[in-house]
């Protein structure tokens, strides 16, 4: 049989190919972080209009969007394995748009906090059902690198909140931003809902888990080394991800003396060209080393976060602009290449009907540490900092929080001989 149609499989009535489901998936995916993320570029004039600290930033960057974003994830993604995939991303989209348009009312620091919060909500559907989405269309020798072009809405996402984010917001106001783009988002929950439609789900083989249940999934996971390795892998580099990501446009304004647009172009161009060489790169490597060993999916992610921290240590360093964006642009590329791999490996540990559910569970360590911690512990360190360095203290936050990577890479090696044993064969 074809690659084509082990990839597509018998197409239902009026069901759409592979490349376009996933085609819209990333489109949604973007969506979701341009959403994310237009925060981080709006901080300076947040702060500045309703009078907030770095620590009430990081709480609005990281618990108040994670904490509910997590945690609903996984009966939402459980839901969605029992019932219909493509309406809980549609649903999820209509909401999490909607609250970003709200955050452009917000006239104090609870009434943002609890538009991040329905943000976190309608966001908290969106990604495991569409890693199972994704599992159901591509074969299993094909679907990191599907999974990576899924991936690409990080940087693509990222990169669009930035730079449209930053314009409006110096062109208008910051409440637009918001306003803009969560209008936008609601636009395509349509033609989302007509291309992709559900496979119909397979039966599970014997010995799988006997049905799509959260508890039986969780027990399944609870007795996998690789599952808790990877978990807290990723959890452990997605602190210093997100807080990165989120910090570094203050950091330029801070440190470097950049405004407003030159911090999007920076962030944007960082961004755009590195983490889309990262994301298709993770993808490649695990699909083509992983075939001839599993462990593979762990140990592409863990040389990549060792390369990273030095390349990252010197970016923040620097006093040059200039020095600055050549040296972020690696490290950039490294700090996704593990999306594909692990996001991939995850799905291969239960069986077909769970996919969306172990993604779920996955997803719920990431980042209930990673985004709902490492936002808000730069800030807080930043903060504390600040009576020592002044302006400076972002930096030194930063420079401190690198060594979440080599946990991060020490985690992932460790899961490497764990996944030869844990996999679980495409029957």
């Amino acid at each position: 049989m074809s690659t084509a149609k082990r990839a597509g499989g018998a197409k239902q009535a009026g069901s759409a190919g592979p490349n376009r489901v996933l085609a819209m998936l990333l489109l949604v995916y973007v969506f979701n972080f341009v959403d994310r993320q237009i925060l981080a570029i709006l901080a300076a004039p947040i702060q500045a209009d309703l009078g907030l600290n770095d620590a009430q930033m990081g709480m609005l960057g990281g618990l108040a969007f994670a904490i509910l974003y997590s945690t609903l994830g996984v009966p939402l993604a459980s839901l969605a394995d029992r019932t219909s995939r493509s309406w809980v991303i549609t649903g999820s989209l209509v909401i999490w748009s909607l609250f970003t348009a709200v955050c452009g009312l917000a006239q104090g620091f609870w009434h943002i906090f609890l538009a991040r919060l329905g943000v976190g909500v309608g966001e908290a559907g969106g990604v495991a059902p569409s890693y199972a989405v994704i599992g159901d269309h591509f074969p299993s020798e094909r679907r990191a690198f599907a999974l990576s072009i899924y991936s690409l809405g990080i940087p693509l996402g990222s990169a669009l909140g930035v730079l449209a984010g930053g314009y409006i917001a110096a062109r208008v106001d910051w409440r637009v931003a918001f306003v803009t783009v969560g209008m936008a988002g609601l636009l395509i929950a349509l033609p989302f809902r007509m291309v992709v439609r559900d496979k119909p789900k397979p039966a599970a083989s014997a010995g799988a888990v006997p049905s799509v249940k959260l508890g039986a999934v969780a027990a399944v996971l609870a007795r996998k080394k690789a599952f808790w390795l990877l978990s807290f892998g990723a959890a452990s580099s997605s602190m210093l991800g997100y807080g990165l990501a989120f910090w570094l446009p203050s950091l330029l304004q801070r440190s470097f003396g950049l405004d407003l647009v030159h911090t999007s172009w920076f962030i944007g161009a960082v961004l755009l060209i590195g983490g889309t060489v990262g994301v298709l790169m993770g993808g490649a490597l695990a699909d083509r080393l992983g075939s001839a060993d599993r462990a593979f999916y762990g140990w592409v992610p863990a040389i990549a976060y060792v390369v990273a921290v030095p390349l990252f240590a010197g970016g923040i360093w620097t006093s040059s602009v200039l020095f600055a964006f050549l040296l972020f642009l690696v490290p950039q590329a490294l700090a996704y290449v593990w999306l594909g791999p692990v996001t991939s490996a995850v799905q291969h540990l239960v069986e077909p009907p769970a996919r969306a559910t172990a993604s779920a569970l996955f997803l719920l360590i990431n980042n209930l540490i990673g985004l709902g911690g490492g936002i808000y512990a730069l800030g807080q360190l930043s903060t504390l900092l600040t009576p020592h360095f002044g302006s400076e203290a972002l930096r030194y936050s930063m420079l401190w929080a690198l060594g979440l990577y080599l946990l991060a890479a020490l985690l992932m090696a460790l899961a490497g001989p764990a996944l030869r044993r844990e996999w679980v064969a495409e029957r």
